[in-house]
């Protein structure tokens, strides 16, 4: 998960680091936490759709 938390920070553009992160504002944290959670969702609703032809 940690892997997948750094690959969209990258994505995003966000600095995050290993470790403590207190620099970042709160929006920088709540855009990777909730692009992790669209980028998730999409993925079950795919892995659904196939199961479901």
């Amino acid at each position: 998960m940690d892997k997948f938390k750094m690959e969209i920070a990258d994505e995003l553009g966000v600095p995050l680091t290993n470790g403590y992160n207190g620099n970042l504002t709160s929006y920088q944290n709540g855009s990777v936490g909730g692009y992790m959670v669209k980028k998730m969702i999409e993925n079950q609703e795919k892995q659904m759709a196939g199961k479901m032809q």
